[in-house]
């Protein structure tokens, strides 16, 4: 059951150690705690989660009202946030030295990205300080090769952010905000075939997450913002075509 319950904790976007001390009160509030403990550590924001359901012995759970805190200078309270998260894991992996997750499903996020007439945007401000602060995997390494890994190495091998409905304010570079819907968004094999540790796999998983949404975003800003260059050569074309018959 320790063990179940540690590799339920780690897959959930944001964790770290402490992970073999499940001794008193809810496994749920203790899940609640340390995704919003160690997720605002992993950020430098806030984050937030209205409840956890777990079923260990379904293999199955699920996260809800989930919410990650913008950086102050941005106007967006929330960068990033979901209803839901379900998880289906891998029971008769739970023998083996690498425990499987076989999928983690998101079902419409919702992701704010703002950009500054600076060329900042909150997300990239976000991703350079997740990078900051990982977990050291030399030390990690260095562990597992002594034999004193404390913990599980797990894989996910399919991470889904269905339909993210995504707020894209380009107002600081003139144009204007835009609300989009991504194409679903498919991460596979995450951890590798050896896994990682747990410290490890929840940062990989946020960091892989929210940099496949910023290089969405960065795409649909590279289109509205040509749309928009588009427009106003094409009104200057038409005033000078204008001016040429009055």
């Amino acid at each position: 059951m320790n063990k179940l319950a540690s590799f339920v904790f780690i897959i959930l976007l944001f964790c770290g150690a402490a992970l073999w001390f499940l001794a008193n009160g809810s496994l749920d509030d203790f899940i609640k705690q340390q995704i919003e403990t160690q997720g605002s550590k992993l950020t430098n924001q806030t984050v937030l989660v209205k409840n956890v359901e777990m079923k260990l012995t379904k293999g199955s759970g699920a996260i809800n009202g989930f919410s990650l805190s913008n950086p102050e200078k941005y106007n967006y309270p929330n960068a990033f946030s979901f209803e839901t998260i379900l998880l289906d894991i891998n029971i008769s992996s739970l023998t083996e030295d690498t425990i499987v997750i076989d999928e983690i499903r998101i079902n419409n996020p919702q992701a704010f990205v703002e950009l500054s007439q600076t060329g900042s945007a909150n997300l990239s401000d976000i991703l350079n300080d997740i990078e900051k602060n990982l977990p050291k995997s030399e030390s990690t390494e260095a562990e597992t090769e002594t034999g004193t890994q404390s913990e599980p190495n797990i894989r996910v091998s399919k991470l889904i952010l269905s339909s993210t409905q995504l707020s894209l304010d380009l107002s600081a570079l003139g144009n204007k905000e835009h609300q989009l819907t991504l194409p679903d968004i498919n991460l596979t094999n995450i951890g590798g075939e050896k896994g990682l540790p747990a410290s490890l796999l929840g940062a990989e998983i946020a960091k892989q997450a929210l940099s496949s949404i910023w290089k969405e975003a960065k795409e649909e800003q590279k289109k509205k913002l040509t749309e928009k260059a588009k427009e106003k050569l094409k009104e200057k074309a038409l005033e000078k075509l204008g001016g040429f018959f009055n």
